[in-house]
């Protein structure tokens, strides 16, 4: 029962494995490498594209703020043209107030330019390593098959591969259960010849006694049907006298 578990535990764990094994191909790790490293680099653009496009709002306010600022100019100088010094004023306040928002935005702009070109640099390289990966992705992809393909070829010449190792684990186990069935017929047969064990076709009360007397009978009767045989075969006629010749010179005397 001991041996019979152990068996059966051993082929689960070798089931396991191979699964696991299955479970495990390289090259399904290796695509979900390059699709992570795919969606990082898509990330990357995506934040390049939002600074561009901050940047970008940046440079139209500093366009409108620029145009304004020379507009209260204009008016500035227009109001106090027409003796409005307090509208001169008050323009003159606001483009104060516009050229420091110009300020802040430049400064802005700058900031979101640096971060920008640091960003683009860092979607290149990352793409440069990406493309990289892909390449040595497929060439290790393209080995490992190969491997699996000679693996698979060699299992299937030397009879190692799961398949035909199932196949000679069960060639094993019909020739035990051959050997042992053919070693309980012989010593079976031992015990029955020894008079150990008896036969269980014959007939109920026979021994070996009673065997040997039908065996003594039985060629006493075949003695005795061949000489009834012999006696009814046709008796042989008397074979005739050979002439010899010797008669021969009586019969010329009496002549």
């Amino acid at each position: 029962m001991t041996s019979i578990t152990q068996r059966v535990t051993t082929l689960f764990r070798i089931k396991a494995d191979k699964a696991l094994d299955r479970a495990e191909d390289p090259r399904e790790v290796l695509d979900h490498s390059y699709e992570q490293q795919q969606h990082l680099l898509q990330r990357v653009r995506r934040g390049v594209a939002d600074v561009a496009t901050s940047r970008k709002r940046v440079e139209l306010q500093l366009s409108r703020l620029q145009q304004s600022t020379g507009t209260l100019q204009g008016q500035a100088e227009r109001a106090l043209a027409a003796g409005r010094e307090d509208l001169a004023r008050e323009a003159l306040t606001r483009r104060t107030a516009v050229a420091a928002q110009i300020t802040d935005l430049r400064a802005q702009h700058t900031s979101l330019k640096d971060q920008e070109d640091k960003l683009t640099l860092a979607a290149q390289r990352l793409e440069g390593k990406v493309d990289a990966f892909r390449t040595r992705k497929e060439t290790l992809k393209a080995g490992y098959t190969a491997a699996e393909a000679q693996t698979r070829i060699t299992e299937a010449v030397t009879g190692i591969g799961e398949e035909m190792g199932d196949v000679g684990l069960a060639v094993r186990r019909a020739q035990d259960r051959t050997e042992q069935l053919q070693a309980r017929a012989g010593a079976l047969d031992e015990l029955i010849d020894s008079g150990a064990l008896d036969d269980a076709t014959l007939p109920a009360g026979r021994d070996d006694i009673q065997a040997e007397l039908e065996r003594v009978t039985s060629g006493q009767d075949v003695e005795l049907e061949l000489a009834r045989m012999k006696e009814e075969l046709p008796a042989e006629p008397a074979p005739r006298a050979v002439d010899t010749g010797q008669a021969r010179p009586e019969q010329e005397k009496k002549s």
